[in-house]
């Protein structure tokens, strides 16, 4: 009989849960070790928490606009309460926090099933085969592992002029604690986690400043999508505040002040600040096992996974590849596939769909106009606006936009981009073609539904048909 391949992984997150999920299913002995609980930040504190808080948002932000289909909001009929909509904020993060533990304890579920170990405690290497793992209780167990995976994340970035005290300056982990709506809020950093949470607030009624050092918001999206939201955030009442670096942020009493370095100060009912994230790779005896990591403490990994020492890899955002849930999941059953010898292809980003969820949504694949423009690559580039779809106009939706880009000649589309609500949706007919390189003409020629949003999809690859000879 066969030994038994032993996989301990670090971290119970997307990266650890997933790659857990397929060791155990190749029959591999599997430990995790975690102290943060299953589901990592992505269910705990960012994602799915995130995402929920952003749902309310969504619904109020279709009821901002409903007078436009007709439907009225105030009294209703001699002598009726006046009916008006609000948020109970306390109410919201209830919900949040209560359905981020019902998944972290649906994750945990399935790993029991398939026959995991979790350890609750910290857990780090003692050489490259070797686990340490520290249990709450103070107790100490030593594993050997045939493999190793870093799984352990990464925390929001702070700075010692701006050090969150958890009830007025917070990071985003911690917001989820407020009882009321905040008087006026200030996001700071306009990249993806403050574009999300500055456009749920101002849906949930709040006044909201984006501080933001570069010159437009989402700095690193498509230029063109970008714009399209920064637009409506300030139609919808957003004060934009763009290259502007913010240099402190101080409490007084029920006050916040942010004081930019240009020595202009924003005062606030509170701050949330969006800097960016630090990995959680200190003190994991990545020195002794000659792990590498880059300046910033990431973890140094190939395409499936590997990081310098033979038998360890590592996967989500402790690598900085791409900190998304997906990438994480995904990095992680490459490195369990590649190292139990399952068919596996390395992870290619250019095939990586991903969406910034705020109001309208951003979802992107594939090449981007600005790799087109610095001549990374070369392809066409068609735009299509949602303004002339007929389901748009049947929704109330003037703001969005489909945007394909393929490869001349071949006509393979290579890359995508949709802005307008439920883009998150709507990108995955894009990304199937980039994953499967359609063409344009075979995306075109696909049925879709009348009226429906996809239908521009179909109607910009229309417009990238070349005749050929």
């Amino acid at each position: 009989m066969a030994p038994v391949t032993h996989v301990v992984i670090l971290g119970g997150g997307p990266g650890g849960y997933e790659s857990a999920l397929v060791a155990a299913q190749l029959g591999a002995e599997v430990t995790v070790v975690d102290s943060g609980g299953i589901g990592g930040s992505a269910v705990i504190t960012d994602c799915v928490p995130s995402k929920t808080l952003i749902a309310t948002a969504e619904l109020m932000t279709e009821v901002e606009g409903a007078s436009e289909l007709g439907v009225k909001f105030g009294s209703v009929g001699a002598g009726s309460a006046e009916r008006w909509v609000q948020v109970d904020l306390a109410e919201v993060n209830q919900r949040v926090k209560r359905l981020a533990m019902a998944q972290s304890a649906d994750i945990s579920r399935r790993l029991e099933r398939d026959g995991v170990r979790v350890i609750e405690g910290r857990g780090r290497l003692d050489g490259p085969e070797r686990v340490v793992a520290e249990g709450r209780d103070g107790t100490a167990e030593t594993l050997d592992a045939d493999a190793v995976l870093i799984a352990t994340g990464a925390s929001p970035r702070t700075l010692p002029t701006a050090v969150p005290d958890g009830e007025r300056i917070l990071t985003w982990e911690q917001v989820y604690d407020l009882d009321e709506v905040p008087s006026r809020l200030i996001v700071v950093g306009s990249g993806v986690t403050g574009a999300e949470f500055a456009s749920a607030y101002m849906a949930l009624g709040v006044d909201v400043v984006l501080v933001s050092s570069r010159d437009r918001v989402l700095p690193s999206e498509d230029a063109d999508a970008a714009e399209v939201l920064e637009q409506v955030l300030v139609r919808r009442g957003m004060t934009v505040l763009s290259k502007s670096r913010m240099e402190s942020v101080t409490r007084n009493g029920d006050e916040v002040t942010v004081r930019l370095t240009d020595g202009r100060e924003v005062v606030g009912s509170h701050c949330l600040l969006a800097l960016g994230s630090v990995p959680n790779t200190a003190d994991l005896g990545l020195e002794d096992a000659r792990i590498h990591t880059d300046d910033g403490g990431f973890v140094k990994v190939d395409r499936v996974s590997r990081t310098t020492a033979r038998g360890v890899y590592a996967a989500g955002d402790c690598t900085g590849v791409l900190m998304l849930a997906s990438v994480a999941a995904m990095q992680g059953r490459i490195a369990m596939w590649h190292f139990l010898g399952d068919a596996v292809a390395p992870l290619d980003l250019k095939k990586v769909a991903s969406n910034v969820f705020t109001a309208p949504e951003i979802a992107t694949v594939g090449w981007s106009q600005a790799a087109v423009e610095a001549g990374e690559i070369e392809a066409d580039v068609v735009m299509l606006g949602m303004s002339g779809n007929a389901r748009a106009k049947m929704q109330g939706v003037r703001d969005g936009f489909v945007k394909l880009l393929c490869r001349p000649g071949t006509g393979i589309v290579v890359g995508g981009v949709v802005v307008g609500p439920r883009a998150s949706e709507l990108i995955h007919p894009v990304s199937i073609a980039v994953a499967e390189s359609l063409t344009a003409d075979q995306l075109a020629q696909a049925f879709t539904v009348y009226p429906s949003m996809t239908g521009s999809i179909a109607e910009a690859a229309r417009r990238l048909h070349r005749f050929t000879d």
